[in-house]
Parts: structure tokens; sequence; C-alpha cells
């Protein structure tokens, strides 16, 4: 059974925490526009497991010892 290549999920789970982080980002600019103190918590709620998704990203990468193979 193959095994699935860390670097690249690692990049893949990078990618999508900083895309997550930015939409809370923006989730809290425009909660803050609005005065909703419960959407502003949203978006910092997002922002916080964006920053998670990259560290289990990073970590994932860090973890890989033969980056961009797959196991065989």
């Amino acid at each position: 059974m193959a095994g699935k290549d860390m670097h690249t999920e690692g990049a893949r789970d990078r990618t999508k925490g900083a895309m997550k982080e930015a939409e809370g980002k923006v989730r809290e600019r425009a909660a803050d526009l609005a005065d909703d103190e419960s959407e502003q918590l949203k978006g910092v709620g997002q922002q916080i497991k964006g920053k998670a998704q990259q560290g289990l990203g990073k970590a994932k990468q860090a973890l890989d010892p033969n980056p961009g193979r797959d196991d065989v």
C-alpha cells in the first residue's frame, strides 16, 4: 500500500490554512465595521483555525524523510 507524500500534504495544509486565516481576517474586519461582536469572534476563531492548520502543514513537511516522493 502506497503512503502519501507528507511534504505535499503539508504544503496543501499550509495553503488551506493561510486561506482560512485570510477569510477570518476579512470576516473580523467586516464585523468590526458592522459593530457585530459575535461575527468578530467568529472571524478570530477562523484565524486561529487557519494558523493551526498551517502549523500542522509545517509539521508534516518537517517529518517527511523524502520530500516530493510517495512511499512505495
